[in-house]
């Protein structure tokens, strides 16, 4: 019989709500959000190792949640997803961070693509671009498959705030342990944007 092994190293979890204009039968992002109808991603995002998250080129994470649609409905459970912040796109002047989810509707699988588009430049656009989420509806269970629709997800300052208050550090056995995964996410997060905006470096 093999013992459990607990798993020591300490993550991060917090909550973000982005919503926006929403349609199907398009796929430009933006003839989307000028819909009148609206789609809300409530996501949780689980990073389960901050030092392999950090460590990891791509920096991913798991992400679940749920989609509010009036056409499809609301409260879709979605039940696997990732989350990408900072990621590389194939252009050291543009980094991603990547909200996907996917989920059951009818029957069939949908999956949830959205995007924003990080990119070297002046920190004027630094509050647009990291809480602009462009994102595309697919049919089938990634984002290969046919967009069925798409529209721009945004986050505002309220929801920002809100967002500072979820984040919890997970699988800390002391306050120093949930202090330390905190500051190395804050760390991470605002290197980021300081080599972005600021110091305009290439991702490397």
């Amino acid at each position: 019989m093999t013992a459990s092994i607990k798993d020591d190293h300490t993550g991060i979890t917090f909550r973000e709500t982005m919503a926006g204009g929403f349609a199907l039968g398009t796929t430009d992002p933006e003839a989307g959000a000028k819909s009148p109808d609206q789609l809300a991603m409530h996501a949780t995002i689980h990073i389960h190792d901050i030092d392999a998250f950090i460590a990891d080129p791509q920096h991913k994470a798991e992400l679940t949640g749920t989609i509010d649609f009036a056409p499809l409905g609301s409260g879709l459970v979605a039940d696997s997803g990732v989350f990408g912040l900072f990621s590389p796109s194939g252009n050291p002047e543009l980094t991603y961070m990547v909200y996907e989810l996917g989920f059951a509707h009818g029957g069939q699988r949908h999956y949830l693509a959205g995007k924003k588009h990080v990119k070297l430049g002046s920190p004027l656009r630094m509050w647009g671009e990291t809480t602009t989420l462009y994102t595309t509806l697919h049919q089938g269970p990634d984002a290969s498959g046919k967009v069925l629709g798409a529209g721009v997800l945004t986050l505002g300052v309220v929801a920002l705030f809100k967002l500072l208050g979820t984040l919890e550090a997970t699988d800390s056995d002391s306050l120093l342990e949930s202090a330390t995964a905190k500051a190395k996410f804050f760390k991470f997060f605002s290197s980021e944007l300081t080599r972005t905006y600021v110091t305009q470096q290439p991702d490397t």
